[in-house]
């Protein structure tokens, strides 16, 4: 089962408005660098549910899925 983890962002905005994001702080409050970004686009989590932007990320050399669900972040986390 997945839940939504609802998680703090390090993000740059740039003048266009555009969002990348540099860092993922989890529930525990360990944080982690988002190596590169892989993909963006809007699309649905559906294990989770919700609907935002989504970010393929590479953090510590895994392949993460980042939404961004305005206003709140959030990640596919186990129950």
């Amino acid at each position: 089962m997945v839940r939504k983890v609802y998680v703090e962002v390090t993000a740059k905005f740039d003048t266009e408005g555009n969002i990348t994001p540099l860092s993922v702080t989890w529930e525990d409050g360990t944080v982690y660098e988002i190596d590169r970004i892989l993909d963006k686009r809007r699309a649905a989590s559906l294990k989770a549910g919700g609907i935002g932007m989504r970010y393929t990320c590479r953090i510590s050399g895994q392949r993460s899925y980042l939404y961004y669900e305005e206003p709140r972040w959030f990640v596919e986390g186990k129950r």
